[in-house]
């Protein structure tokens, strides 16, 4: 097995396992050899104030429990509820899709993936508030 592999880029910041690393003054590429690793990069974290939306909520809760801050039991189970009501929301078919996805990542307590299918349904999210009227 190969591992991850992530290009950082200068000065980028990771979280691996809890603990912030910051790459260097140049672009650099490093290999994480060791399986079921929390990698997230923090450039694509989301903060708190800005958790505003039923998506980008469930996807808080995933980062919590990927950074270690949240309780992988009790993250997990908020989680799929959070699914489930997306799926009320999200009816078309590739929607489905990435909430199965989520929510099968979920149950084998992959929060990396329940993360990246989720991220795939904001911009979804964005265009429906934006439908809405004013």
């Amino acid at each position: 097995m190969s591992g991850l592999v992530l290009k950082l880029a200068p000065n980028e910041r990771i979280l691996i396992n809890g603990a912030v690393i910051e790459n260097g003054e140049k672009r650099s590429k490093i290999s994480i050899r060791t399986p079921n690793v929390n990698v997230l990069r923090l450039r694509d974290a989301i903060r708190p104030e800005e958790a505003k939306t039923p998506v980008s909520r469930a996807c808080y809760i995933a980062q919590l429990i990927l950074s270690g801050d949240a309780d992988p039991a009790e993250g997990r189970q908020q989680l799929l509820v959070a699914i489930e009501q997306l799926s009320q929301v999200f009816t078309d078919r590739d929607s489905r899709l990435l909430l199965a996805d989520a929510s099968a990542a979920c149950v084998a307590e992959n929060p990396y993936q329940v993360l990246r299918r989720l991220r795939e349904l904001l911009p979804r999210e964005a265009r429906l508030f934006a439908a809405l009227p004013q």
